[in-house]
């Protein structure tokens, strides 16, 4: 086992860097009038909303490593599991803002939605697993009512994704701001054991 400073400096690059490629893909427009900038606008709002994600992604990430003392093999596997699926955010992001939100695009930025989730309730388990039943990331997260219903979305919109891609976007939204909504359960839990 080994200490956690490692792993979230190594988290916190790849998140700083995978903010760097998408902000790039931000291409300048030729001209100097506004209406130069209307085809990047589905760029602007596919970078928007991938922004708010990764940010979602290493807030949690952050409260969550705090509530673990050792960091064992599993959770360094888990970890880079997650972050596999983070570093296809730019990618799926690119792809669907330059094809205005298009149907297979915004089912593959689903896909990577779903999966980053996923990988990141498997790290979550690991390191339930590895502190006890008793730690504090399972009494901070609790029932995870908002865990649980994250895949279910997605795997919605994906499917909705086909019919109406605003529609499929409007639940991709529709779970950030669930997740935006302050959540103390970690802080909470920190705070009631340290006491």
């Amino acid at each position: 086992m080994m200490g956690k400073s490692r792993l979230e400096a190594f988290s916190d690059g790849v998140i700083a860097i995978l903010i760097t490629i998408m902000v790039l893909e931000l291409k300048v427009p030729h001209g100097e009038n506004i209406s130069t900038l209307a085809p990047l606008f589905p760029v602007f709002l596919s970078y928007v909303l991938s922004f708010v994600y990764l940010g979602i992604y290493w807030n949690n990430h952050h409260h969550m490593l705090h509530t673990c003392r050792t960091v064992t093999g599993p959770i360094l596997w888990a970890n880079l599991h997650l972050l596999f699926w983070l570093s296809l955010i730019p990618f799926a992001t690119g792809w669907m803002g330059e094809n205005h939100f298009a149907a297979a695009p915004s089912a593959l930025y689903g896909v990577v939605l779903l999966m980053s989730s996923l990988a990141y309730w498997i790290l979550q388990r690991l390191i339930i697993a590895s502190q006890g039943q008793d730690s504090i990331l399972q009494q901070a997260i609790g029932t995870d009512w908002k865990g649980k219903l994250s895949p279910v979305i997605y795997s919605a919109a994906i499917l909705l994704a086909f019919w109406s891609s605003w529609a499929a976007m409007s639940l991709y939204v529709l779970v950030a701001v669930i997740w935006l909504a302050p959540d103390r359960r970690i802080e909470k839990a920190l705070a009631g054991h340290a006491s």
